[in-house]
């Protein structure tokens, strides 16, 4: 076999292990049985999509839908936008900050400051979230949302950073040096030089830092006291004895089809800007 198909096949295998298990939670999110099953078929639903928004006697009458609590659901999904709502702007600032001193800043401690600024992302998720409650638990502060904010900016602010330093050392520095000569002030040459040249940045590390604030786990749950977010809820519905109720697979179904979505869309706007 010559080693383009051996290539071949293991790109082959590599993608079927990849996908094959989000195949078969969309196909078992149809599938009118609990918990979701491949083998034993029962029927097309959509049932467990329309959980969200059936009517109260609807939910009540079925035996699988009237066990889970559709109000804290929702309510935990609110917390999750509450959260992302506060930790994207914020990674959106640390981050480029980060970037700009990484990058415009040469010192014999690049390096070290390197290191020390993507340490929470390499961090154990369970050892920020930890930290983070017993540091707010010595300031007086509950667990609870803010404790959950402050532990995902740690590390999510991280992703930002490497966004916008990849596009900040592809900017000819020569563009903000000219200016300075002309008499702008560094103020003025970071807002109307470097900030549009890192809009298209900015976007894409904003979609990233919301991904990973809505998706987080572990630093979440060990942060969030009596809270939950939709990453936690999920987790908690995830560990049902009895098997996982389906309405999960079709969360994760709508997930994938925003996710393909998006990047579709991201896509077709890059050829059209190449174009």
């Amino acid at each position: 076999m010559s080693s383009a198909r051996l290539l071949n096949l293991y790109m082959a295998l590599f993608l079927c292990f990849m996908f094959t298990p989000l195949l078969l939670m969309v196909v078992t999110s149809f599938n009118d049985t609990s918990p979701p099953s491949v083998t034993e078929w029962h029927g097309l639903t959509g049932k467990w999509y329309s959980f969200f928004w059936m009517p109260e006697d609807a939910l009540r009458a079925d035996p699988v839908l009237r066990a889970l609590d559709r109000d804290r659901f929702i309510g935990c999904f609110g917390n999750s936008l509450r959260v992302s709502a506060v930790v994207v702007p914020l990674s959106l600032l640390l981050g480029l900050a980060g970037a700009v001193m990484l990058t415009r800043w040469q010192s014999r401690a690049s390096g070290l400051l390197w290191w020390v600024l993507l340490s929470p992302m390499l961090a154990p998720g369970i050892v920020l979230g930890l930290s983070a409650l017993v540091f707010w638990a010595r300031l007086g502060v509950n667990a609870g949302l803010f404790t959950i904010m402050m532990a995902q900016l740690t590390f999510v602010a991280g992703y930002p950073m490497l966004i916008l330093m990849a596009r900040l050392q592809r900017q000819p520095v020569e563009l903000e040096e000219a200016a300075t000569d002309l008499g702008a002030s560094p103020l003025r040459v970071f807002f109307r030089i470097t900030l549009p040249f890192l809009a298209p940045a900015l976007i894409s590390a904003a979609v990233i830092a919301f991904l990973a604030s809505m998706e987080n786990y572990n630093t979440t749950m060990f942060a969030k006291g009596g809270a939950c977010t939709f990453a936690t809820e999920i987790g908690a519905m995830a560990r049902n004895p009895n098997g996982h109720p389906p309405v999960i697979n079709a969360v994760g179904t709508v997930i994938i089809l925003l996710t393909v979505g998006f990047a579709v869309t991201h896509a077709l706007l890059q050829r059209r800007e190449k174009a």
